[in-house]
């Protein structure tokens, strides 16, 4: 079982941002290129998961790491409380239709994983109905691949020094305050039960799909890893233009 307290939130000795930001710029051009063929073949789709605490930088990765990519072949979908009409279907209703189809990549700001991880940090369901969603969300993955759609599950892991001292940014520099939701001071002092939560779902929903423990503390350092894991991850489906 993972544990967050044993992952480093810091770049890993003898990466320096040079060159760390040399190979993202790379890595961008090669993702253009990547996503053109992706599009034409028609056989494959990509889903990407970012989870993270608030402020962890999930909105900060897709400006930076996605910038490069042509916007008509991209849909970018941020899930937050679920609605009054959300609530009254299954709650993976709202988000199959945001599932990407052939050709076309999906980035996930927050998932269906967010509906085990506030119900359970703020116990606003049982246990068993718990343990039912971590088994539907398994299913769920399953039927996606299944389908061609291959799924990538980043979790962007910052220390809560770091996370602490980017919400009060939020308070304080202009072009921040726009990102401060007064729920980031509630949840801040949970910080520890949701920790645990997510623990939790790497182990019950990661076996066959692992998750990427991304350290992101440094914003070019977790640049760096998400850019090469999505250029390896599309290079490796071999794809080619159709005669």
């Amino acid at each position: 079982m993972i544990h967050l307290d044993d992952k480093s939130t810091t770049p890993p000795n003898g990466i320096e941002k040079n060159f760390a930001e040399a190979a993202t710029l790379r890595y961008k051009k090669q993702l253009f290129n990547l996503q053109n063929v992706l599009f034409a073949e028609q056989k494959h789709s990509l889903l990407i998961i970012l989870q993270g605490m608030d402020a962890a930088g999930k909105d900060g990765t897709i400006r930076h790491v996605f910038s490069s990519m042509n916007p008509m072949g991209v849909n970018i979908k941020a899930f937050k409380t679920p609605t009054p009409e959300e609530l009254n279907h299954d709650f993976i209703w709202r988000i199959h239709p945001h599932t990407p189809a052939n050709g076309m990549i999906e980035i996930f700001n927050r998932s269906h994983y967010e509906d085990i991880l506030v119900p359970t940090v703020h116990k606003t369901l049982d246990k068993k109905t718990l343990e039912k969603r971590y088994e539907s969300i398994n299913h769920f993955e399953e039927h996606l691949r299944n389908s061609g759609t291959i799924i990538l599950k980043f979790f962007l892991h910052i220390s809560k020094k770091e996370q602490e001292e980017r919400l009060k940014e939020r308070l304080h520099i202009p072009r921040k305050k726009w990102k401060y939701d007064p729920a980031d001071s509630t949840e801040f002092p949970h910080r520890d039960a949701y920790m645990k939560t997510y623990e939790k779902i790497f182990d019950r929903c990661g076996k066959d799909l692992p998750w990427h423990i991304v350290p992101a503390d440094q914003k070019w350092y977790r640049n760096y890893v998400i850019a090469r894991e999505v250029r390896n991850t599309l290079k490796d489906l071999k794809m080619k233009y159709p005669s």
